[in-house]
């Protein structure tokens, strides 16, 4: 978060607001609504910096995402973690890109209880079409609870 402005921070200032577009900029500045997949996560933008394709989101895993010893299910978990490095590509793409996953894979590393998680992504690499992202989940406790690597894959936004 920028702390002058209370806006999400958007990397070295270059570009502004006006500048980015895409439904995922679109929410992040308030043009459009979150996603219901997001909203349903608690999604909140933390820092940005698409120039090295990094991100920190954070989310707010309630009571209804525990399983029944009253830790967050691991599916919530890769979630988290898929809405998290998907993001570090989708905001290095122009405008009427997107990148869908292809592949998740997810490393548990220790329970996660409800509350404020935070997510760190980031771009691997990046190809013409196919991307290798990263991402970990610290819980409540500033602890590790995840890790996970995936692929996505480049391409137009078909409507």
């Amino acid at each position: 978060m920028d702390t002058h402005t209370g806006r999400p921070a958007t990397g070295t200032g270059t570009d502004t607001d006006a500048d980015r577009r895409g439904p995922i900029w679109d929410m992040i500045t308030g043009r459009l609504p979150p996603s219901p997949a997001a909203a349903t996560l608690g999604w909140q933008l933390v820092a940005v910096d698409p120039e090295q394709g990094t991100i920190e989101v954070a989310f707010e895993a309630g009571e209804q995402f525990t399983n029944p010893v009253g830790v967050v299910q691991g599916g919530f978990l890769a979630a988290m973690l898929d809405d998290t490095m998907g993001p570090a590509l989708v905001l290095t793409l122009p405008a009427g890109q997107f990148a869908p996953t292809l592949d998740l894979q997810v490393q548990f590393l220790r329970p996660a209880r409800p509350g404020r998680l935070v997510g760190r992504g980031r771009v691997v690499r990046r190809g013409r079409e196919v991307c290798f992202l990263a991402g970990e989940l610290t819980g409540p406790d500033g602890r590790l609870v995840a890790t996970a690597t995936a692929t996505a894959y480049i391409q137009p936004i078909r409507r």
